[in-house]
């Protein structure tokens, strides 16, 4: 796995005498630069003198978008779903991808007042991960969600849901076994790997 000198514990003068002790003290405190090794200048044991800049070396690892959304029930533990205009077999929770300087929280809370008119005040409270692997043509980057804990909503609250059209068609409040009977399995897996999350304070993580 490829590490940037920015995200470890040994900073860039650590992974400079690692790849090139040679390098001198004032190139190890340079910021914002990340070795890299480069086949036309690697020695028997690996080494190099190549040095590539943040917004290069970001193009030799794995990219991913990302969304995040936040879970309802109503008060008696049933999820609260929304489903899409542009799939019909599609049944989601309040959220969406992260715009460009976006935290997942911010993501969440916005799109979830995008979406139902809801704005959200709650506590941040994470219930899962999902990674999903980039699916070629349909989405060439991998895609991390964030799911959180929107708690409890009231009857008063869910009558007051106000769908964007263009976004959604309808909203439905069904129990986990119902909502199985009608969802894809790959999107039930989801559901109910949350909602077990919720049940037992915990925090799910999913690939696919």
């Amino acid at each position: 796995m490829s590490s940037h000198p920015a995200f470890g514990g040994g900073g860039y003068a650590a992974a400079c005498r690692i790849l090139n002790p040679t390098a001198t003290a004032e190139a190890a405190q340079v910021p914002g630069h990340t070795p890299r090794l480069g086949k036309e200048q690697e020695g028997t044991e690996g080494m190099t003198n190549a040095w590539l800049p943040p917004e290069e070396y970001v193009e030799t690892i794995a990219r991913a978008t990302s969304y995040a959304c936040l879970y309802f029930t109503d008060g008696r533990g049933r999820p609260v779903q929304l489903k899409a205009a542009y799939n019909t077999e599609t049944w989601q929770w309040p959220g969406g991808n992260m715009d460009h300087g976006e935290t997942p929280w911010e993501c969440a809370v916005r799109e979830c007042l995008e979406e139902t008119g809801i704005a959200f005040e709650g506590e941040k409270k994470l219930l899962g991960v999902q990674f999903v692997s980039q699916r070629g043509h349909d989405w060439p980057t991998n895609h991390v969600g964030f799911i959180f804990d929107g708690g409890t909503l009231t009857d008063e609250q869910i009558a007051g849901i106000v769908l964007d059209p263009a976004e959604h068609t309808e909203f439905r409040v069904q129990t986990v076994r119902e909502w199985e009977e009608i969802m894809t399995p790959v999107n039930f897996a989801r559901l109910g790997a949350v909602d077990e999350a919720r049940r037992t304070r915990t925090v799910a993580y999913l690939e696919r």
